[in-house]
This record gives C-alpha cells, sequence and structure tokens, in this order.
C-alpha cells in the first residue's frame, strides 16, 4: 500500500473478533473497554464501472455519513487506517476520497495493515479495527512498512504513511478513523477513540 510501484494485491488470511457492547451497559457491568465508535457511515456505490472498481463518490458519502453521525469533524481524527489495497487506481482512488473530507493540505498520518499481512479480503476491516484499538490504547502511531516512494497521489498531499513508530498526539481524547471497501462498492468508515475518562 502507497507505493508508487504497487501493483496489486496479496491475499492474506485471518479472522476477528470485536464484542460491541452499548457504553452505558459496558460501564455499568465494570467491562474492560478498548475503544468507542463514535460514528459508522456506510453506503454502496450502485451500478459502476464493475464490481471491483472503487468509486470516489460512493467513499465520500460513507466517510461523512461517519461524522455526521458522530457529531464530529474530521479535522479531529488523528490517525487514518486506510483499506489501501497496494492497487494503483484503488489507493489512487481512496486518496482522492479522503482529500474531499480531510482536505489535502493537513498533516495526517495514515497506515495500512495490508501492509504486514496482506488482503485478509472478508476479515480486512476487522484486522484495521483491531489494529486502531492497540494504537489507541499504546498510544503509538503504527508505522507502515515497504513504502519506498510513495504513490504520487500521496505526494501531492499531506497524507502521510508513518515510517516509524511515534507518540500518538497528546491534545485532546486519541481519535482514529478505519476504511473498509469491499466487492460490489460497498463502503464503510468508523470513527473510533479510546474511552474519555473524564
Amino acid at each position: 500500500p502507497f507505493d508508487a510501484g504497487a501493483d496489486g494485491l496479496v491475499p492474506g488470511e485471518g479472522a476477528g473478533f470485536v464484542l460491541l457492547k452499548r457504553l452505558g451497559d459496558a460501564l455499568r457491568d465494570g467491562d474492560t473497554i478498548h475503544g468507542v465508535i463514535r460514528g459508522v457511515g456506510l453506503s454502496n456505490d450502485g451500478r459502476g464501472r464493475g464490481m471491483l472498481a472503487p468509486s470516489e463518490d460512493g467513499q465520500v458519502r460513507a466517510m461523512r455519513s461517519a461524522y455526521a453521525q458522530a457529531g464530529l469533524e474530521p479535522s479531529s481524527v488523528q490517525y487514518v487506517e486506510c483499506h489501501a489495497t497496494g492497487t494503483p487506481v484503488g489507493d489512487a482512488t481512496e486518496i482522492r476520497s479522503m482529500g474531499q473530507v480531510f482536505g489535502t493540505s493537513r498533516p495526517l498520518p495514515m497506515g495500512s495493515l495490508k501492509a504486514n499481512m496482506g488482503h485478509l479480503i472478508t476479515a480486512a476491516g476487522v484486522g484495521g479495527l483491531i489494529k486502531v484499538l492497540e494504537a489507541l490504547r499504546h498510544g503509538v502511531v503504527p508505522p507502515t512498512p515497504h513504502v519506498a516512494e510513495l504513490n504520487h497521489a500521496i505526494a501531492e498531499t499531506g497524507f502521510r504513511p508513518a515510517s516509524a513508530p511515534s507518540a500518538w498526539p497528546t491534545e485532546g481524547v486519541r481519535r482514529a478513523a478505519v476504511s473498509a471497501f469491499g466487492f460490489g462498492g460497498n463502503n464503510a468508515h468508523l470513527v473510533v477513540e479510546q474511552l474519555d475518562p473524564s
């Protein structure tokens, strides 16, 4: 993902599980809360260029829907876990979509678990969510390996895959986003944050 020479995805295998619970119930029950999902945006591209061709408009709809539901501005997000499959068309489309929602000049760290594990296909979204939950817990922006030369669509923006682990920004509640785009034009975007201790 994100490299100018990337020319296709590498399949992986995996499964992941998360327990979803209403926040009030989890607090009442004394559960360990790994993160709070503040907003979910879903869309489908409808008829398009084909089952595997990504749509910028569909991705933007999912992202904007998530922030509207959360009642938050995209500017409050400190890290984005991208879908980023490592295909030239897919990665460039996602970057353009992010530019419409986050703006292109804002420095924003991003990553993709696919650089570490390959594309987990139907488990890719939950894998990205688990990665983000662990990053929030440890207060570390995780690196994305194997980026020798930035994809040209990224190079002209403020978005950057982290090349080394770095401390999470300290101001306010740690907040991240997770994008997952699937076969047939399904788009999902989550806004996830650490539990605010106050």
